[in-house]
């Protein structure tokens, strides 16, 4: 992992800030998302209020997002014409942001900072939620799964700003 955090961090720096347009906690397993305007992150443990949170300290699935754009290739190969967020199950949406290209970086939204770890494949539910097909419309467009490695509030509107490797920033 480290390489590719190295590969893909040399090119971080010409990375334009995205936007966060939606946040969705889930209270239980398999509840309905709950849409929030604003959340806590809480270092190694998730977003208070979400299922996740406490359930396994320092996992690398803390937090999930997916992008706009994203959602929009999803409605194409799905051929529906809007799909929203709450039905994905992600936490955060992003837009503006290539989130391939933040794989394995550090990235800020308000006061909280998250280290994007792995791509966040669909599960077998999406092709209950999204028909015949979701699974397959969802690969490769599933988004990414973080950790939180410092706490913070943030909100829908706050910028989503990839931060510089330290090394890089000598």
């Amino acid at each position: 992992m480290k390489s590719q955090k190295n590969l893909f961090g040399r090119f971080i720096k010409d990375i334009a800030p995205g936007t966060l347009t939606w946040i969705g906690l889930r209270p239980k397993r398999k509840h309905d998302m709950i849409p929030v305007k604003a959340a806590n992150a809480i270092e190694g443990l998730g977003l208070e209020g979400d299922h996740r949170c406490e359930k396994t300290p320092g996992s690398a699935r803390q937090v999930t997002i997916i992008s706009e754009e994203y959602i929009q290739q999803i409605e194409h190969f799905t051929h529906r014409e809007q799909i929203s967020p709450e039905v994905l199950r992600r936490n955060l949406v992003v837009k503006g942001l290539n989130l391939t290209a933040i794989r394995h970086q550090t990235f800020q939204i308000g006061e909280a900072i998250f280290e994007a770890t792995a791509l966040c494949h669909p599960c077998s539910r999406m092709e209950q939620a999204l028909g015949k097909g979701g699974v397959a419309a969802m690969l490769g467009h599933g988004g990414l799964c973080a950790r939180i490695i410092k706490s913070g509030r943030f909100q829908v509107g706050d910028k989503v700003e990839v931060l510089l490797p330290i090394e890089q920033e000598k």
